[in-house]
């Protein structure tokens, strides 16, 4: 992946464009129209280096490597399943589909996420037992719940995602804390990092629960920020957008 800017016009007046994008529903085709549609120097991508790895290499896209922590394994498992019940894809597609308009366009992907390992040593590390212990009964539960379960509740978040994330929040808060809002802010920090080394215009593909907690902690470092909303991909039609 390149290291270095592939042009000089990048301006730091361009706001950073963030889409919500959600693993287990087929959004290719409107990102592709949302990315393709813009002016870009950079597009970013919610991964690290070993999940990149995973999703643009030869192995099926979502399927974890060996030796990987026993809750990723679990993870990737409920998430090839619902993708291919909700007719979303393999996971990761919306990543993989980034990364070839990235490619197409002859501009760097950027990889923006912490190492997955760490965040999850990290979690564990928080947890108390009993958090534990329900972390690990919901992801098994989850290689169970019906899709239309899954539906129900992505149509509640639509309807109100700041709400449902402060819900998610009061019942688990360190599971919020450290997969939310710590990686909200370390991926925030990059994106002003890699615009103040020229990137000027970046797109930044990340799940949807990301976008406001991004978008706020770039505000605060004065840094204007435009979104595109899971709900508004999903809507099938030419997204619009709000800025600030």
């Amino acid at each position: 992946m390149p290291d270095a800017p592939r042009t000089l016009a990048s301006t730091l007046q361009s706001p950073i464009l963030l889409i919500g994008a959600a693993h287990v529903i087929d959004l290719r085709r409107p990102l592709r129209a949302a990315l393709e549609g813009r002016t870009l120097d950079a597009i970013a991508i919610e991964l690290d280096v070993e999940r990149a790895a995973v999703i643009f290499g030869p192995e099926p896209a979502g399927r974890t490597r060996q030796g990987a922590p026993v809750f990723l394994r679990l993870w990737s498992t409920i998430q090839r399943r619902l993708g291919q019940e909700l007719g979303g894809g393999p996971p990761g597609a919306e990543m993989r589909t980034a990364g070839e308009v990235a490619r197409e366009r002859g501009i760097p992907i950027l990889l923006i996420d912490d190492p997955i390992r760490e965040t999850l040593g990290r979690l564990l590390r928080s947890l108390t037992l009993r958090e534990r212990l329900s972390l690990l009964v919901g992801a098994v539960v989850g290689l169970l719940i019906p899709p239309r379960v899954v539906e129900r509740q992505l149509d509640r978040y639509n309807e109100a995602p700041v709400d449902y994330l402060e819900q998610v929040r009061s019942a688990y808060p360190t599971i919020a804390r450290v997969l939310l809002d710590d990686r909200n802010e370390h991926m925030a920090t990059r994106l002003v990092t890699m615009r103040n080394e020229g990137y000027g215009r970046i797109a930044a593909v990340v799940g949807d629960a990301h976008v406001a907690g991004i978008a706020a902690a770039l505000r605060r470092q004065s840094v204007p920020v435009e979104t595109i909303a899971f709900a508004q991909l999903r809507g099938a039609t030419a997204p619009s957008a709000g800025s600030s």
